[in-house]
Formats: structure tokens, sequence, C-alpha cells
């Protein structure tokens, strides 16, 4: 009678054993990893002020605003826009930690200082039609201060739609125009004068300056001037037109 061969003991097969190891070793090989680049920290508060209140900051701010402003004089001047309102926020802020998941970019920079500006102007709602291609006249002759001219096709559409000439110059049904606006460049919005009730979009009035904002350079919050309102424009003026500029990152710093 044949012998029955002895049972062998059990063992891990080799690949099953690797892939326990590795299992085992993975979250210690990835707090070690963390550890290891534990340097690459969030921005300290006292590094970004002394960031942002070094000379090359205080430069890139003051440039930046002047520029902005610039602008805005060249509008109150050549166009027949009346300024009656500035609104300027200026910050700086830290960059964050290495970001592992979900990743926005802001682990890439040690600070970053960022400008907001909207002017706000009044105008009379019974000249549309002359209000706006003053406005094109007026970038005609300064097309570096004022982005729209009688080349933008759109644009002289919408004053002969508030001449009466054409229908509504986005397209059937779209309704009276509120905006003009070119790639990189400040954004124009208005009160609409025809369009009445619930669908009439208006400018709303700039936000707060929060508490906390007269910190320079951190942040600063301009409202100039501090009693004036778009709702107070509007009283006074009959309507109101706003200057948007792009966001403008004007000194940053990378890691």
């Amino acid at each position: 009678m044949p012998k029955r061969p002895t049972p062998r003991k059990w063992r891990p097969h080799r690949n099953l054993k690797s892939v326990m190891q590795q299992a085992f070793f993975a979250p210690v090989g990835l707090a070690l990893f963390l550890a290891t680049t534990g340097c690459d920290r969030g921005t300290s508060p006292e590094t970004v002020r002394t960031l942002a209140g070094g000379e090359k900051a205080v430069h890139a701010r003051q440039q930046a605003e002047s520029e902005m402003r610039s602008i805005i004089a060249t509008w109150s001047e050549r166009t027949p826009l009346t300024l009656g309102l500035v609104y300027l926020y200026d910050g700086c802020g830290g960059g964050k930690a290495k970001e592992w998941f979900f990743a926005t970019g802001d682990d890439h920079y040690k600070i970053r200082c960022s400008m907001y500006v909207t002017a706000y102007f009044g105008a009379d709602p019974n000249r549309m039609a002359e209000t706006i291609d003053g406005i094109l006249t007026a970038g005609d002759a300064n097309p570096g201060k004022v982005p729209f001219d009688h080349d933008f096709y759109y644009a002289t559409q919408v004053v002969k739609y508030y001449r009466g000439e054409v229908d509504d110059p986005q397209g059937p049904g779209t309704g009276e125009p509120s905006q003009l606006s070119e790639a990189t460049m400040p954004t124009l919005n208005w009160d609409q004068v025809r369009t009445s009730g619930l669908q009439r979009q208006l400018i709303e009035e700039p936000n707060p300056c929060p508490e906390g904002t007269n910190d320079p350079a951190v942040r600063r919050c301009l409202h100039e001037p501090a009693s004036t309102s778009v709702s107070e424009l509007r009283r006074r003026y009959g309507m109101v037109f706003s200057l948007t500029f792009p966001v403008r990152d004007y000194f940053v710093v990378m890691k």
C-alpha cells in the first residue's frame, strides 16, 4: 500500500506576504515622508507683514493703484460720465502648507498681494445713446485707457439700440443690454433704463469695508468719498455706470 504523503505546513504565498508587508509599511512610509517635508508650512503672519511692507511690495502697490486711478481719471475727463465713487480693496495673504490633496495652487507662493478696484459714475438716463457713443469716441482717441471704441461692433449695436434703430443687440428676446466687456480689460456695466419691474438690472452697492482692513500694508479698503453711495448717485444723476477692473495680483513671491 503506497505511503500517504505527509501534509505540508501552510505558509503564506510569497506574493501575499509581499502585499501584506506593503500594506503595513505604506502608512509608515507616508508618515515619514510627511515628517521630512514638514518644513513646507504656510507663511506666518509675521512673514506676510514683513514682505508686504517691503520696498518691492510698496513700489508694486503704488504702481498698480496709480495705473488704475489714471484710467479712472481718463474716463472722468474724456467720457460723458461723471465720477462719483471709487472702491478699492487691497489685501496680502500668505501661501498655504503643501497641499497633498485637492490642490489649489495656494501652496506655491510665500505671499500674494491683490487689488480690486471699481469706479462708479453718474449719467443721464435719457441720453444713453449719446453717452455710450461718447465712451466709444473716447476709446478711439485713448485706446490704452478706454478699451471700447467704434471698432467694437457689439458696442456700436448697443448705441443703435438706444437710438431705436435695431432690436435687442444680443439677439431676439435677450432684452436690454447692460454690459460691455473685453478679455483682461475693465468691464463696464450700467443701470437698465428701458426695463422695468423685477427684471431690471441695477448697479449694486460695493461691499462695505470689513472691520480691521485699515492695516497697511497687509490690507486696505477705501470707499471714496465715504459718505457717497450708489443709491445717492442714482438719485443725483438718474442712473449709474460702474467700471470694474480685473483682480490684479501686483506682488507675488514664490516659494
